[in-house]
């Protein structure tokens, strides 16, 4: 079976393992002040704070930036429910906005307008798919609304781009992400008080960590703010410290690929509606495909099964889910709604060949 997705571990990650277990040191310490540095400076940023999850980054984002009950916080659909999930833990409430187009399946500046009133506060902007939103028109519309804009760059790992749109960014190292520790995230601010405030909370709000006391001959510490267990450990950066070196070439295999799928899709299905069209920056992540309206996407799942392709959605719109319609009834997004019942995600990951490009493609035609 092909997969969507394949995660690129060797024989460097497994040394970088067993090297944090012979130091004897495997909670957070030296490596992962490393990585945090290490990413900063591969996306041309001061500092980074790394956490045990995107969402645990999105979480404490809103937190530093002082955001709670009362307050509106704009957030696509089209993405993960970690996103609107995050406004929630900080008691805010997520305002859902439609996509521009089945074409462009990113946040709607329109739709922005229009969902913004006096309590909005911030937005969360997710770059689908890697392709980064427009910079310079989303930060118009923000500054001319006072509003913080926020980055969910969960699919945008590697791009120099991704973190300079607004006060933070929030990023992933999932195991089907660009790059990987497993489980984990970062947190890349322009402000270093809050990442200082992001790095006290990932620990229970302690003044000192643990690493910090270990060396030093003053064990004591205080508790300053209500904190939170969402450390990073050595092992995960220490994989990271190693992922990172080949993520740039890794964005571009991926990025051949994405090019090679366009090409066979424009000649051999041309029926099928391949987003983002227009020349835009993308850390190539995923590579979702629109059917026609009129093709059964379950039977199409099921064919190319057979063919051994597997495929996936990204995503069920969140403001579907039965949690959200619960507490957000009658929210409807009806661009969301249509790209979200003919999406399809195709493999796309830097172990493919040109070949394997070939065998999807040919597999969605004789499914279709």
């Amino acid at each position: 079976m092909l997969s969507v997705s394949e995660p690129c571990l060797g024989q460097d990650e497994k040394d970088a393992l067993i090297s944090v277990i012979d130091s004897g040191w495997i909670t957070a310490g030296e490596k992962v002040r490393q990585f945090e540095q290490a990413f900063a400076a591969l996306h041309e940023a001061e500092d980074a704070v790394a956490l045990s999850s995107c969402t645990a980054a999105l979480h404490l984002i809103l937190l530093g930036l002082g955001l709670g009950p009362g307050d509106e916080v704009l957030v696509p659909a089209m993405t993960f429910a970690a996103t609107a999930n995050s406004v929630l833990y900080v008691g805010a409430t997520p305002v859902f906005v439609d996509i521009e187009s089945v074409d462009v399946p990113l946040m709607s500046l329109e739709d922005a307008g229009v969902k913004c009133t006096a309590r909005t506060k911030a937005i969360i902007l997710v770059h689908y798919a890697g392709y980064l939103a427009d910079r310079e028109k989303w930060q118009e519309f923000a500054a001319k609304r006072g509003l913080m804009l926020v980055e969910d760059a969960a699919h945008a790992s590697g791009l120099k781009e991704a973190g300079t749109f607004g006060v933070a960014a929030a990023f992933s190292f999932y195991g089907n992400k660009n790059m990987t520790t497993a489980e984990g995230g970062a947190v890349i601010a322009r402000e270093p008080g809050l990442l200082d405030r992001i790095r006290q909370a990932r620990g229970h709000g302690l003044t000192s960590a643990t690493f910090q006391r270990h060396g030093s001959s003053m064990p004591g510490y205080d508790v300053t703010m209500l904190g939170y267990n969402y450390r990073i450990d050595e092992l995960r950066a220490a994989i990271g410290l190693v992922q990172l070196k080949k993520l740039l070439d890794w964005n571009e295999r991926r990025r051949q690929l994405t090019v090679r799928y366009k090409t066979i899709l424009a000649e051999r299905v041309q029926h099928v509606k391949v987003p983002f069209s227009d020349s835009r920056t993308s850390a190539c992540h995923i590579m979702p495909i629109v059917l026609p309206s009129e093709s059964d996407r379950a039977e199409v799942i099921a064919a190319m099964r057979a063919s051994g392709v597997q495929t996936t959605i990204h995503y069920p719109p969140t403001h579907l889910f039965s949690y959200y319609q619960s507490k957000y009834p009658g929210t409807e997004l009806p661009v969301t709604e249509d790209f979200a019942s003919r999406e399809l995600t195709l493999p796309l990951h830097p172990k493919m060949q040109e070949c394997d490009v070939d065998l999807v493609t040919s597999a969605l035609a004789d499914a279709l």
